[in-house]
């Protein structure tokens, strides 16, 4: 195996920045365990961290760039795109919604450093349509914590095992084969920890057409109908004005905070804008935990019921 001050010394710069432009285009690939071993090796004056910071920052400032203009034009379409790719951006849209609605720009200073959070929020500051300058001179910032922190964090350790020269040395070898490891293990972890999700949720999904059936019955039987709730952040609801017909929009805070509000003798219905429906999915277990046990999350949520054809109510804003 080539020697990993080989592979940085020769292509460390163009390593950098194709892999944080991926990175940060969505897909799951780790970037810390590369910047670990860029610093580390600029122990060794094989790379300079001077000149590495401003490719990561280039391409950080391109890749949010590009989710900024396009949460900005399209807005909850990008974000269920985002869902598809990452392994975590579903369970953080409504987190993230909320977060940027609190604190706005100053967000992006600490979102790279949070898994799912990182991938979502240029696309949601765009959404907010937080000012693009505004934007990014604090992910500038933010992505210069993030970079920086990583590459000296690895220039410490470097500087550590240049003590040791039998220690730096077998580190030069396998260096390659342990970047790898870390990234394989980080992207495996994600995966294991998503599937342990998807475990938990085995069974509790409701499907559109299961839904529609139970409206009809209800109808007909004159019965109460199921109690739907729309998760969806209200940013969501402008660029997509629509509702299932009957449907409450609560956000998932307030419908765990007040548990009076649920009814005990129907069925609860959970949807949100993410087709995979992980926020619906995360709030109707936490409600099983709370003793709700009458709780399912529609699959594909809003658009998967749209999708099937069955009919949807215009919300109508004051």
């Amino acid at each position: 195996m080539p020697s990993v001050l080989s592979m940085l010394v020769h292509h460390t710069y163009a390593l950098l920045f194709a892999w944080v432009l991926v990175e940060q285009g969505g897909v799951p690939i780790p970037t810390v365990p590369l910047f670990i071993a860029a610093g580390a090796m600029s122990a060794a004056h094989q790379l300079h961290i001077a000149y590495a910071l401003p490719v990561i920052l280039a391409a950080c400032m391109l890749g949010d760039s590009a989710w900024y203009f396009l949460g900005k034009r399209y807005g909850a379409r990008v974000l269920n795109a985002l869902c598809h790719l990452s392994l975590e951006a579903a369970t953080c849209v409504e987190r993230t919604h909320g977060t940027v609605s609190r604190r706005g720009a100053l967000t992006l200073l600490f979102a790279k450093f949070v898994p799912g959070l990182n991938t979502v929020a240029a696309p949601i500051a765009g959404q907010v349509r937080i000012p693009f300058f505004t934007f990014a001179v604090y992910d500038l910032i933010g992505s210069l914590a993030w970079g920086g922190a990583w590459l000296f964090a690895g220039r410490f350790f470097g500087d550590i095992a240049r003590k040791s020269s039998e220690f730096f040395a077998a580190l030069g070898h396998f260096g390659v084969g342990l970047v790898l490891l870390a990234v394989f293990s980080l992207v495996i972890y994600r995966v294991l920890k998503r599937r342990q999700f998807l475990d938990e949720l085995e069974g509790l999904r409701l499907e559109p057409r299961q839904l529609m059936e139970m409206i009809a019955e209800a109808e007909r039987d004159g019965l109460d109908r199921p109690f739907i709730v729309d998760l969806r952040h209200p940013l969501d609801v402008l660029t997509d004005p629509l509702i299932l017909p009957g449907a409450l929009r609560i956000g998932p805070d307030e419908l765990k905070q007040r548990r009076e509000i649920i009814p005990n003798d129907r069925d609860i219905v959970l949807y949100c804008t993410c087709p995979s429906e992980e926020t619906s999915a995360k709030v109707a277990l936490e409600l099983h935990r709370l003793g709700v046990h009458r709780v399912r999350p529609l699959r594909g949520g809003l658009q998967g019921w749209k999708d099937a054809g069955y009919p949807v109510d215009k919300i109508a804003f004051l």
